[in-house]
């Protein structure tokens, strides 16, 4: 197993607060199925999404500053020129809270200046991954990964 695999897979095993920021409310979006797939598999999964009130029956936070409940992964679903605002908001909450310990860029998702001030405030930076694929590939040792939004959860 690669360091960067190892590395994923604490991530996965040991974190089980999300924010998901960009979680969409329409279900046939990724930025849905995949924090979906999450709560369905154990994970606290609290929405960031500034245009609903909540989804999946979870309220939904303007900011990550917002979020009352602990918050150790920080999954972004958002452009990539979009992340460094969210990357930084992490670092205030990491600062004050303690609680952000990792930025999990989703599949596509990458932005190299903010994982640098990410990785320079002492979080772990995981870019362009799919958490979902990455959960079938190291917990669930999937062969074939279907796509997520193909899943009846």
């Amino acid at each position: 197993m690669s360091s960067e695999d190892e590395l994923i897979l604490k991530i996965l095993t040991q974190y089980k607060n999300i924010a998901t920021v960009g979680f969409s409310k329409d279900p046939t979006k990724p930025a849905h199925a995949v924090p979906k797939f999450l709560i369905s598999k154990g994970y606290n999964v609290t929405p960031v999404n500034p245009t609903v009130d909540s989804i999946l029956g979870r309220k939904s936070y303007k900011s990550l500053l917002e979020i009352p409940e602990k918050v150790e992964v920080v999954q972004i679903f958002r452009p990539s020129k979009d992340v460094p605002p969210i990357v930084e908001e992490a670092i205030q909450r990491a600062k004050t809270r303690g609680d952000v310990k990792v930025i999990w860029m989703q599949e596509g998702i990458r932005n190299d200046e903010a994982a640098k001030r990410a990785e320079e405030a002492g979080l772990i930076v995981i870019q362009d991954k799919c958490m979902y694929r990455e959960y079938m590939r190291l917990i669930e040792k999937a062969r074939e990964i279907p796509p997520v939004t193909s899943l009846n959860l």
